[in-house]
């Protein structure tokens, strides 16, 4: 899928990637060896190298509220284009997590006295997964490129002309100053500078947000990384990756409904028989899924595109490979 392979040395090293066909000559005469990190082919030369030639790398970051556009670049190549989904699930987590704690006290169980809620300050659940997510993504960004400056088109909430609110209420404002706190060397443009540039390269975006195209949101973040680093007037690499960030189902004290004879299963957990919830796994039958839920003696696998396989694979049917957090598709 990525048209430029991320390269490694022995110690760990990272270097600048390198084509495909040239990584492909390296790993078969025995001077590289290939491997994944969270979907993407690396190779690490089998040598260390004393003076690596490094240029600087620019990650450039479109914010969206469903959809978001992620661009790795130098001045002489475009190494990756990504589309994230957004995490939006949070919010409605937590709301149906205090419903059920609410109706849980007016059944006739035994409970604790309620106590003052210790979940107030700070940022709230679904604003700091959203900006979380972004972060998750430049971290894996920086285990395989040598990132010198991340960019970032600089979102504003709607002000109400009250200091109060357009500085500390808003969740977005609040979100996007965290986010901008955990960064080393990041650069800011309104959303009339990106359009501005935009233009001077003739470039189009369109008007379909949920689209996969490079021109729904990757075209943004491309302009916005192509501004630190130059190089470019017409964009060299227009593939697009999309990653969905995997939704765990965290562990509840019993499910909402109760089943026949009133009784209350137990639901959720991030452990399937031995598996971390979410980890790669290489199945005899179905291949290459993810591990999904549990049921008495068997897990649920899914394939990448997050489609249910089976409810009854054996753990014992399963080669575990590495833990995953998101998919590539």
């Amino acid at each position: 899928m990525n048209y430029f392979v991320p390269v490694v040395d022995i110690k760990g090293t990272i270097l600048m990637p390198t084509t495909l066909g040239r990584a492909k000559k390296w790993i078969k005469s025995g001077r590289a060896t290939p491997f994944y990190n969270k979907g993407i082919l690396c190779i690490r030369l089998n040598e260390e190298i004393k003076d690596p030639k490094l240029q600087e790398v620019a990650v450039g970051i479109d914010p969206g509220s469903k959809k978001e556009g992620l661009t790795v670049k130098s001045k002489a190549h475009t190494f990756l284009n990504i589309q994230a989904d957004a995490v939006t699930w949070v919010k409605d987590h937590i709301e149906a997590r205090r419903d059920a704690r609410k109706f849980r006290r007016y059944r006739k169980t035994p409970c604790r006295k309620n106590r003052t809620n210790r979940s107030r300050g700070g940022l709230t659940p679904s604003t700091k997964a959203r900006w979380q997510w972004k972060l998750r993504l430049l971290n894996w960004f920086k285990k395989m490129y040598h990132i010198s400056v991340v960019i970032v088109e600089d979102i504003k909430a709607i002000t109400k002309g009250q200091k109060k609110w357009d500085t500390s209420f808003s969740p977005l404002e609040v979100g996007k100053n965290w986010f901008y706190n955990q960064l080393d060397r990041y650069v800011l443009k309104q959303g009339w500078e990106t359009k501005q540039m935009r233009d001077d390269l003739g470039l189009k975006k369109l008007s379909n947000k949920m689209s996969n195209d490079f021109h729904a949101h990757c075209v943004d973040s491309w302009v916005l990384a192509n501004d630190a680093v130059s190089g470019h007037l017409t964009p060299d690499n227009k593939k697009v990756m999309l990653v969905r960030p995997l939704r765990f189902h965290r562990r509840q004290l019993h499910v909402f409904v109760p089943a026949k004879g009133n009784m209350r299963k137990r639901y959720g957990g991030t452990r399937s028989l031995g598996f971390k919830r979410g980890s790669l796994v290489r199945h005899v039958k179905h291949g290459l899924s993810y591990v999904g839920g549990v049921m008495r003696d068997r897990i649920s696998i899914h394939s990448l595109d997050g489609k249910r396989l089976c409810q009854n694979a054996k753990p014992t049917d399963c080669c575990f490979i590495t833990r995953l957090s998101w998919v590539v598709l």
